[in-house]
């Protein structure tokens, strides 16, 4: 049940901030793009919040659920950033590819001044682990 997770934490978003705050198109994009990475979404919950002031449009958390395993995300419009996290299962074949196309993907939609992103290797169940 090996697996890879991957995360980006992304500040200084300069391209489609309106997707920040417009959960039904954050939803549709989402889908399409975890479509053309070639992994398959089998349900979703996007839900947007409100802002901080009346009239204002809040964020938006979103989880696509993946036949490989997930894909969520948190965008926060009043500070130009959102966190992305990938997770994908390597139990019948490698995904690893996939889900780095699938996060590249998310990341550029974007075009962040800042990037911050980890990788961590899952499902070591059983395995030795040794530590410096």
């Amino acid at each position: 049940m090996q697996g890879l997770h991957l995360t980006a934490d992304i500040a200084g978003c300069h391209t489609n901030l309106k997707l920040m705050t417009d959960a039904k198109s954050l939803r549709r994009k989402c889908l399409e793009l975890v479509d053309k990475s070639g992994l398959t979404a089998v349900s979703e919950v996007f839900h947007a919040f409100p802002g901080l002031h009346e009239g204002e449009c809040g964020g938006v958390t979103g989880t696509v659920l993946l036949a490989e395993s997930h894909l969520a995300l948190h965008t926060w419009p009043e500070l130009g950033a959102i966190t992305f996290d990938v997770y994908v299962c390597n139990f019948s074949m490698d995904n690893s590819g996939k889900a780095a196309t699938l996060l590249e993907s998310l990341i550029k939609l974007f075009q962040p001044t800042d990037i911050v992103r980890n990788q961590l290797t899952r499902g070591e169940v059983g395995a030795v682990v040794t530590t410096a």
